[in-house]
């Protein structure tokens, strides 16, 4: 959320869904005849991260596991947060095992993964390491889901021939495929999996959606899955955000989401105190679920996604982590290389929108960062109530006239 954008005027996403060819109402009128209708579909979309974890679940059990709020985490392991030595002495002797430890520098924090004791879960060990350590700052080790499969049907597209801008934008997210032609003319930096490149359907997605308003020329791609069964891991989402602030790179799309977690907020908070701009989807759970993160942490926009109508995603998260609306149904994106396209839906396609026309800030600056948002916020396009609410934010942006 962002305060000075109120005083003014966040996986994830899904794939794609065939929504029935009913008329969709502002939100809080059901048109008749269509509550039956709006209601499955609502359900369907809505549900579609929990799904998602459900498989990844049983597929990956050796790897996987729920802390008990029933979110996705890494099995037998729990993060500390800027450890002392004598706590990690005391853990080591009550039989943890550090596994890695990696020190974010330009961000002043320092991630330590223990694995529990033989036998113990992650839930058993967090609370064993906090009674061990009640100063300490311990957390699961959460897992953080895009939307899975980037679906649609593919078809072949055209590239844009105009000239780029000189924009900088990093992402978080899988892989991205630099072969697509949607991506031409953008310099691409890596980040993850030891160097190697393992292209994911979103990420490239993502990837072209940042490209797409040619405001990008510079794209530094973390690659947080790699392809590995916890891949999104808080930890992994922690290091590409340190590479981020190492190479001072001021805009960078999150279109992942999941539960509140101490690490995540440590770096997100670290990272906006420094006048970065995080950009992140509000999450498809539907519009009565909980706040998802990274967007509903204070000073991050939040992006909800709308249709060509300027109507909200009826299986967009809602909130006061709402900043600003863009399209995020039947938005085209990059599919397969090197010239296909397919619609996509999700907040996850909306977010990438924002983040693209926030491209003009090419270094951290706080001052700078919220004289842009402001900006944003008087172009943007009033939706729903007047003024800023929990659907639409300040409005909509990006809407081509």
């Amino acid at each position: 959320m962002l305060a000075g954008l109120a005083a003014t005027a966040g996986r994830a996403q899904l794939p794609q869904v065939q929504v029935p060819g009913v008329p969709l109402p502002e939100p809080g009128r059901v048109l008749p005849g269509t509550a039956d209708v709006l209601g499955g579909t609502l359900r369907e979309l809505s549900q579609a991260r929990a799904l998602r974890s459900d498989r990844l679940l049983r597929q990956h059990r050796a790897e996987l596991d729920r802390d008990p709020r029933g979110e996705l985490v890494v099995r037998a392991e729990v993060v500390a947060i800027d450890i002392t030595e004598a706590a990690l002495t005391r853990a080591l002797v009550a039989r943890f095992r550090e596994l890695r430890t990696e020190e974010l520098a330009d961000l002043g924090v320092k991630i330590t993964v223990l694995q529990t004791p033989e036998g113990m879960s992650a839930a058993r060990g967090l609370k064993r390491l906090r009674k061990l350590d009640p100063e300490g700052t311990y957390d699961f080790n959460h897992v953080y889901l895009d939307s899975g499969d980037a679906g649609g049907t593919p078809r072949p597209g055209d590239a844009a021939n105009a000239p780029r801008a000189n924009g900088r934008v990093g992402l978080i997210d899988g892989g991205v495929e630099n072969t697509h032609r949607s991506l031409s003319g953008v310099q691409l930096h890596r980040f993850g999996c030891q160097g190697a490149v393992i292209p994911s359907a979103h990420g490239t997605a993502v990837a072209s959606i940042l490209a797409s308003r040619r405001t990008v020329a510079e794209l530094y791609a973390a690659d947080v899955y790699c392809g590995a069964p916890a891949g999104g891991a808080v930890d992994a989402v922690a290091a590409a955000f340190g590479w981020m602030a190492r190479e001072k790179v001021a805009v960078i799309n999150v279109s992942l989401v999941g539960p509140r977690n101490a690490l995540l907020e440590r770096v997100v908070k670290s990272l906006v105190d420094r006048g970065h701009l995080i950009v992140a989807a509000v999450g498809n759970d539907g519009p009565a679920a909980p706040p998802l993160y990274p967007a509903s942490y204070e000073g991050v926009v939040g992006v909800t996604g709308v249709d060509a109508k300027h109507r909200v995603l009826i299986e967009a998260g809602r909130g006061k982590q709402v900043d600003f609306a863009a399209l995020g149904a039947q938005v085209s994106a990059a599919s397969q290389p090197p010239d296909q396209y397919a619609a996509m839906r999700g907040t996850s396609f909306a977010a990438p929108l924002v983040a693209s026309l926030l491209a003009e800030l090419r270094t951290p600056d706080a001052n700078g960062r919220e004289r842009l948002l402001e900006k944003l916020a008087a172009e943007a396009q009033d939706l729903g109530k007047p003024g800023r609410d929990d659907v639409y934010g300040a409005g909509e942006l990006g809407a081509y006239k």
